[in-house]
């Protein structure tokens, strides 16, 4: 296949539509987490408070999204995917509204479910439509949007603030914009069938644990890397504003590396190239300690295993598509965002406990554990059987 063909299929129309459509999603969701939370705490919210309630997205997540596959059966993936960023956009203005902080659980939970379901069918349109051949590199360049998207949201919020309605007019009106490619290019869209009994989500997390597990993986670590990486830094003698930069130095190798990656996954083994990411972030994990006392070394580790750990989640989707298919395809993509939503929900408090319990070596241990974990499952107990 040629360089020109390769780059035409990369710019398939209905392909470019829900990249689009699922990265503006992605500035909304980046711009609203921490819009939230500044938020509720001007409102007098305790700590504990704001975070049960940012974890009800999650809990969201895990319970909407093993349904979405056999709701898209029903209504279409389109109109499924329209009826979520609608969703999406309601709940944005109702955060605005002058409502006690308790109505927040249930706001939050409908924001999940949306996202959730935007989540499962813009990755399985992505998946299915992508030539098997360049299924890796298609991938690489949806996480490169989504990582841009994700970039883009904080950007914004610093240029609205949080003290006015506006935030949540601009977080509303870009699910609203979500919609423009899914309704100007959206009519290639794949149709999903009703799933078989007994095929639900728990069957493709047993049939493909190496691809599913990448996602629990990378969900607990990127969370808790974000959340515990800047804290490490400043406890072991960086300032508190070099080390807050530590996010950016990991986002900014997702961005770079993702299409290398995709373009990787698609000239060997998927199953062997997650344990090399596995094996490789243990490593990386393992040697934060070693850079104590040096901002570069430090920062440029983080940027090396940034680009590195995000091909978890790139690599993983690319091989659930290269498994499976139409309905089958859904719901392994619905187990995978499951066990990532799983992953973001376990992964800061095994953290936590880690840096308390080994003050502040305990966080990257435990990071490298779970890295080298997951590549000896992937290596040893992960040999999936056929899909039936």
């Amino acid at each position: 296949m040629t360089a020109r063909t390769s780059f035409k299929s990369l710019l398939t129309p209905p392909i470019i539509a829900a990249i689009a459509c699922i990265t503006t999603a992605g500035v909304s969701l980046a711009l609203s987490v921490p819009l939230l939370a500044f938020a509720m705490e001007a409102r007098g919210a305790s700590g504990t408070f704001i975070g049960a309630n940012t974890a009800m997205g999650g809990v969201a997540v895990l319970a909407a999204t093993p349904l979405i596959p056999r709701a898209a059966a029903i209504l279409g993936v389109r109109p499924l995917l329209f009826l979520a960023l609608a969703l999406g956009a309601a709940t944005m203005l109702g955060f605005a509204a002058p409502w006690p902080l308790w109505t927040w659980f249930p706001l939050r939970f409908a924001l999940g479910v949306s996202l959730g379901a935007m989540f499962v069918l813009s990755e399985f349109w992505i998946t299915s439509l992508a030539p098997p051949q360049q299924r890796g590199v298609v991938m690489g360049a949806y996480v490169t949007a989504l990582s841009l998207g994700f970039a883009a949201g904080p950007a914004i919020l610093v240029m609205t603030g949080t003290a006015s309605l506006l935030p949540y007019l601009v977080g509303a009106a870009l699910f609203v914009v979500a919609m423009v490619p899914i309704l100007l290019f959206g009519a290639g869209a794949p149709t999903i069938e009703k799933p078989e009994p007994g095929r639900g989500v728990l069957f493709f997390i047993r049939l493909a644990p190496a691809a599913t597990l990448a996602g629990f993986t990378f969900g607990a670590i990127e969370t808790g890397a974000f959340t515990f990486l800047p804290l490490y830094g400043v406890r072991t003698g960086l300032d508190a504003d070099a080390a807050a930069l530590i996010g950016s130095a990991v986002a900014l190798g997702n961005v770079v590396s993702q299409i290398p990656m995709g373009l990787l996954s698609d000239r060997m083994d998927r199953r062997k190239l997650l344990i090399l990411i596995g094996a490789g972030c243990a490593v990386g994990a393992a040697a934060i300690p070693l850079t104590q006392g040096s901002i570069i070394a430090y920062f440029a580790l983080a940027t090396v295993w940034g680009s590195v750990i995000t091909g978890l989640y790139t690599v993983g989707l690319a091989m659930l598509g290269e498994r499976f298919s139409g309905v089958d395809l859904a719901t392994a993509n619905a187990a995978f965002v499951m066990m990532y939503a799983f992953g973001m929900l376990v992964g800061p408090p095994v953290l936590g406990v880690g840096m308390d319990v080994w003050n502040p070596h305990g966080a990257p241990a435990l990071i490298a554990l779970m890295l080298a974990a997951y590549a000896a499952v992937a290596a040893f107990g992960a040999k999936a059987a056929r899909a039936p």
